[in-house]
């Protein structure tokens, strides 16, 4: 909710895709120090790091409010605020996931997964329409109101979280946090199969994501000439789909762990991507917009399972920090897309991505089927 807000607010206030992809790239710049993030989690517990990190989510938003209430609020408020945001954000799903390894057997592992992407879409859906219906009446001020609340109740929550730390049981222990994360590093580079889906992860956020996370404001303005309600309601699809998703990846459980399930989702996520840039019509739009929610959600959701199931407790929130570095394709991505939809414009600035993720996806598959 807080991110299409703003980026609508970016998009209306700049008339630039630039710095619409700008301030989505900003939401991600916290990729850097999620590693570090979860070797401080592996050492004091997540509970403290989730803690701390939703604490000063409140802080932000709150400042962000009275800014706007005191209208004084400009893009350049906004992109700062999202980048000190954007520190801290990705790894509020490092912390989110390590619980949910830490709580949960392996054999109910899928299930917890989809519970959980379904908690997460749910939001993203009702948000979507409360928040901008909210933004189109009474104005970013008072929207705020509402995102401040929900990082508060997050925060809140967050407090009743039984704190896991895990010891490493071994003669050298390591004695410092940068030799905790090389031998996180060193587990991934002799672990195949984590590799293999850590270089598919940032495949995907470098080619998939930024078009679901940068985009839509571009795409409701410029293509369908919608306004924030039409924006909610592509944002509310897609999630509905990712929450249809998620809800069959709980259902099926240990059915979703295998490879060939994953692999295949992927693909007809860049699929249902090239028929949405093709289409013009708002209706067909969130047609597809619902399909690809469905296939994103199926094929992140099982990448998660996959990889969470192969990690020993005592470095599996070091190794999904790493992992979270993925998730810096997304800004490396999202700048891209802002200088060629303006060389090549947008249809074929999604079919290059599309062909560059399809051919690059089914090689990660060759290379690594052996092992995974």
């Amino acid at each position: 909710m807080e991110t299409l807000i703003l980026g609508w607010y970016i998009l209306v206030e700049t008339q630039s895709i630039f710095w619409l992809t700008a301030f989505g790239s900003l939401q991600f710049m916290g990729t850097l120090i999620a590693p570090w993030l979860g070797v401080v989690a592996d050492r004091l517990g997540r509970k403290f790091v989730l803690c701390c990190m939703r604490a000063i989510f409140v802080i932000l938003a709150s400042i962000l409010m009275l800014f706007a209430f005191l209208d004084i609020l400009t893009p350049t408020y906004v992109l700062i605020l999202s980048l000190l945001n954007g520190m801290l954000r990705p790894s509020d799903l490092v912390m989110r996931q390590a619980l949910v390894g830490d709580t949960v057997p392996k054999d109910t592992l899928a299930n917890a997964l989809g519970l959980t992407r379904i908690s997460m879409e749910s939001a993203r859906l009702f948000g979507a329409l409360i928040g901008t219906g909210i933004f189109a009446l009474l104005g970013i001020s008072y929207a705020y109101i509402l995102v401040v609340c929900v990082y508060f109740i997050a925060f809140a929550l967050s407090l009743g979280i039984t704190n896991v730390t895990h010891k490493i049981k071994s003669i050298d222990i390591p004695k410092s946090q940068w030799r905790d994360f090389k031998e996180g590093v060193n587990y991934v580079l002799s672990t195949p199969a984590v590799l293999a889906i850590i270089w598919l992860a940032f495949l995907v956020n470098l080619t998939a994501f930024p078009i679901i996370r940068g985009l839509f404001p571009f795409v409701a303005k410029e293509i369908y000439f919608t306004g924030e309600i039409g924006l909610g309601h592509m944002v509310a699809t897609f999630a509905a789909g990712a929450l249809i998703g998620s809800l069959i990846v709980a259902l099926a459980g240990p059915q979703v762990r295998t490879i060939k399930f994953m692999f295949i989702n992927i693909i007809l996520w860049y699929l249902m991507l090239a028929v949405f840039a093709s289409i013009e019509s708002e209706y067909y739009g969130l047609i597809s917009l619902l399909l690809m929610g469905i296939f994103h959600s199926q094929g992140m959701v099982s990448m998660s399972v996959i990889l969470i199931s192969r990690l020993d407790p005592y470095i599996r929130g070091r190794v999904i920090g790493i992992r979270v570095l993925a998730i810096y394709g997304v800004p490396l991505g999202l700048l891209g897309t802002g200088y060629l939809i303006n060389a090549i414009n947008f249809q074929n600035t999604i079919n290059l991505y599309i062909v560059i993720g399809i051919v690059l996806t089914i090689s990660i598959w060759f290379n690594w089927r052996k092992h995974l």
